[in-house]
């Protein structure tokens, strides 16, 4: 399992030879007598190096899980040490998500504990949980996408939980002309700068191709991101800039000097939904996450 892993990490024989410093022959070997022992094939060998097959990402999953018990287990008897607690969930970018998860922040009890926070679209999101051992995500599609993801988690091992629907608000500097109107219009946005996450959200569309499916073709001028810290810094330092959110928490519009509106013509639904793997029982700190996550959500929506 271990060598399995480290060429899954590593996506060839040598460069796992050479961080577990054993012949790449006789890694190779092992694997090749593991698939037999489990009657799978857990890695495509291409001119290129070792791929995972869809049956290696499934195992290398379970490898984590069970070589990361073994090192608890060891950790625990050899030393003694507490038993540390472990959180971590990839996440859209979202204001009422941050807000649970600092709420959540403060259930962390004085006890060792490692937490992983990532914000990043859904096929990354994805990824991160087949490959990089996130136990939880949140992940957001279009209403009409909604047979394809599903039917993509099931395949994939995953469960799936509808967190909330909703449409897309505006957010824009208070000093904005914008912030006037009550209701806005696609035409009243076309002489502004929108301000965009460029990440796709569907995992099989070139990004081009799902910025042209999901925003306004009449905006001349986009300023893309990949990241939220700077947004709030823009919206609210240029009044020109607008920004397609989800609902967002009033304190953080008082924070930085924003407004929210609706757009009428904007009928477009989207859905955030919690996906963890089949078989996956929730730890305490999912359940607590998840209980705060649920407290953000009526609160906003």
């Amino acid at each position: 399992m271990k060598h399995a892993l480290e060429v899954a990490k590593a996506g060839s024989l040598s460069k796992a030879s050479e961080k577990l410093l054993i012949a790449a022959p006789n890694i190779s070997r092992s694997i090749k007598e593991l698939e037999s022992d489990l009657g799978i094939t857990i890695f495509d060998r291409t001119q290129n190096g070792m791929k995972l097959t869809p049956q290696g990402e499934e195992f290398i999953n379970y490898a984590k899980s069970i070589l990361g018990q073994i090192d608890e287990v060891e950790q625990f008897y050899k030393t003694g040490a507490p038993k540390k607690q472990k959180f971590s969930i990839s996440v859209p970018r979202a204001c009422y998500i941050s807000e649970a998860f600092a709420e959540f922040s403060k259930s962390l009890t004085k006890d060792p504990a490692e937490v992983f926070y990532k914000e990043t679209n859904s096929q990354r999101t994805i990824q991160n949980m087949l490959n990089n051992d996130y136990k939880l995500g949140i992940i957001r599609y279009a209403e009409n996408y909604d047979r394809y993801f599903k039917t993509m988690l099931e395949e994939k091992g995953f469960r799936y939980e509808l967190v909330t629907e909703f449409t897309y608000s505006l957010i824009m500097s208070a000093e904005s002309p914008l912030a006037a109107k009550e209701t806005i219009t696609f035409e009243d946005l076309q002489s502004y700068i929108e301000i965009a996450h460029a990440d796709p959200y569907v995992p099989s569309m070139a990004l081009s191709k799902v910025v042209k499916e999901e925003l306004p073709d009449n905006i001349d001028r986009r300023i893309f991101i990949f990241e939220r810290a700077s947004q709030f810094d823009l919206l609210s330092m240029n009044p020109e800039t607008f920004m397609w959110v989800s609902p967002a928490p009033e304190k953080l519009l008082t924070r930085y000097n924003l407004v929210q509106r609706s757009c009428a013509e904007n009928k477009k639904v989207y859905k955030d939904v919690l996906i963890y793997r089949t078989g996956y029982r929730l730890s305490e700190l999912d359940r607590q996450f998840i209980t705060k996550l649920c407290e953000s959500k009526r609160k906003h929506f």
